[in-house]
């Protein structure tokens, strides 16, 4: 790959005559999961192309650059990066090891609730100590907690391995499976934790990382807190350089395999001939055949818009798409400080801050009446966390800030254009930027007169790159009713086309990371898959 590539810059502007004569695979959007994808089945020899509508490859997983700031748009921490972990040595094996990572503080994690503050430590010995430490009279409900997050890893490989069997293979299967895969799962976090406590600040601490999938406690099913919860048992690691570094050396493995991967690739519908994928037809009309079609456009794109509405309705998808919703959207604010991370006092750690314990109560607050108080603040230091940055851009350090925002709020402005939305946009937004810079300068005084960029994104900012319809950041709600959805898988009823991305397992990067190894599995079958798991196992 050209070393002139940066953050913005990755992938290859589509021109039809750029395309090669034929392909094996298409894979619609350039997100963790089409990448992870199109990179495993480039590596068993597979000829595919990844189609990106945004100008640059990475979904959330791409950076920008304003003034010689650099800012990741979603990936802020990744656990499971610092021990020789399946998750890993699979990210190892896409990336060629290419991706450095750092590890945050010991306690790489600190919520601030009401006036009470509490770190989570790294290490699932430190982690269950300091619990007993803050919450010493609750020894019995945390070590049950630390006994339903092992029985919720071992249930997930077979929740997983469902997901790749075929229909008839689930019905055979159905008995063992559900005693492999817990009821509890498919229950609320709220419900599960309930019944091991009754304490709220100990809930509050437990359920601390909610905001990691996008749901308050009451909503959200076990299964995503569990994976969350055990994801960074083991502490929080940022990819040296930043998170397009991730997505710098996927497009690398899937080129030198001979695939490729274009933006400004919009895909306008997948084309079915006699209930069979025969290619998609691009924005302007230009039609490139293949029996394979992958979409990580999220589901609910893929069957409303990609997919004809006839054929959509005829093979059951519209009625079942009536059984998930789409997730919270967010506003995101860039900070560009004038001074080193170190010099300025930054944290190398995250700080969740929420006003109170009872996260349920201020999220439905918050949805009734946005001048309420903000259920969850998250604010993230990527330059602090980065040991290549203050050598990269000496002087110069960043914060990044994460709050819930309903669609809703943004909704009359749909249709517009980016950079174009108008005076009332542009003052709306900047009053949510004003708003959570507050809560910044609350925690980091010192930051004061230092700020030399300050940008904002919105839901329609989410619309617009990313392609949710909504702004959501999670694309499903990770509720209980979502993981109960089987048709949530790579296999779709209509032959030739299959799914990847977040929505057919969990949010995160290794959660569509899994997705695109589940998806390249099946499509290419077990046994010619063989060979790569046991190189991915090796390496």
């Amino acid at each position: 790959m050209s070393q002139q590539n940066k953050p913005g810059n990755l992938g290859v502007r589509f021109r039809p005559k750029r395309l090669e004569a034929a392909y094996d695979a298409l894979i619609i959007g350039s997100g963790m999961g089409g990448l992870s994808c199109a990179a495993l089945l480039a590596d068993m020899g597979w000829k595919v192309a990844v189609l990106e509508q945004h100008y640059t490859a990475g979904g959330y997983t791409h950076s920008y650059e304003i003034e010689g700031y650099v800012f990741d748009v979603g990936v802020h921490y990744i656990g499971d990066m610092g021990t020789r972990t399946m998750a890993r040595k699979i990210m190892d094996y896409m990336t060629d090891s290419k991706v450095r990572w750092a590890a945050m503080d010991k306690a790489y994690d600190r919520y601030i609730i009401g006036q009470k503050s509490y770190e989570v430590m790294a290490g699932r010995q430190e982690f269950e100590q300091q619990l007993l430490k803050q919450f010493p009279e609750e020894a019995q409900a945390i070590t049950a907690y630390m006994q339903l997050l092992k029985q919720a890893g071992q249930a997930m490989s077979w929740y997983t391995l469902k997901k790749m069997m075929g229909s008839r293979a689930q019905r055979v299967g159905r008995p063992f499976l559900q005693r492999k895969i817990p009821e509890f799962l498919f229950e609320t976090t709220a419900e599960v934790l309930g019944r091991l406590t009754s304490n709220q600040e100990l809930l509050a601490v437990l359920t601390g990382q909610y905001g990691d999938n996008g749901l308050p406690p009451g909503k959200s099913a076990f299964m995503i807190h569990a994976l969350i919860a055990r994801h960074y048992l083991y502490g929080g690691y940022y990819p040296e350089g930043g998170s397009w570094k991730i997505a710098e050396a996927l497009l690398e493995k899937i080129q030198n395999a001979g695939g490729a991967v274009y933006t400004y690739a919009r895909v306008e519908r997948i084309l079915i001939d006699n209930d069979r994928v025969v290619g998609v037809k691009m924005q302007g009309g230009h039609v490139i055949a293949a029996p394979v079609v992958i979409s990580s456009a999220g589901v609910s794109n893929t069957f409303r818009e990609l997919v004809e509405p006839e054929i959509a309705n005829r093979f059951g998808y519209i009625q079942r798409l009536q059984h998930v919703s789409p997730s919270l959207a967010h506003i995101g604010l860039y900070i560009g400080l004038e001074g080193d991370a170190e010099a300025l006092d930054l944290p190398k750690q995250n700080l969740w801050i929420y006003p109170g314990t009872d996260h349920d109560a201020a999220t439905q607050a918050f949805l009734e009446n946005p001048e309420a108080a903000l259920p969850v603040v998250y604010i993230s230091f990527p330059s602090r966390k980065d040991p290549q940055w203050s050598r990269e851009h000496p002087g110069r350090s960043t914060i990044e800030v994460v709050a819930p925002a309903p669609w809703k709020l943004f909704a009359q402005w749909e249709g517009t254009v980016w950079g174009k939305r108008g005076a009332d946009y542009d003052k709306y937004k900047a009053m949510w930027g004003e708003r959570l810079l507050e809560v910044v300068y609350q925690h980091l005084p010192q930051i004061r007169g230092k700020i030399k960029v300050f940008d904002v994104s919105t839901p329609l900012s989410t619309q617009w790159f990313a392609g949710w319809n909504q702004g959501e950041l999670y694309g499903l709600d990770h509720d209980p009713q979502r993981f109960r959805q089987d048709w949530l898988r790579p296999a779709t009823d209509i032959p030739g086309l299959w799914l990847t991305g977040q929505d057919i397992l969990s949010c995160g990067v290794v959660g569509a990371m899994m997705s695109g190894v589940m998806t390249a599995v099946s499509v290419s079958g077990w046994r010619k898959s063989i060979p790569l798991l046991t190189r991915i196992l090796r390496h």
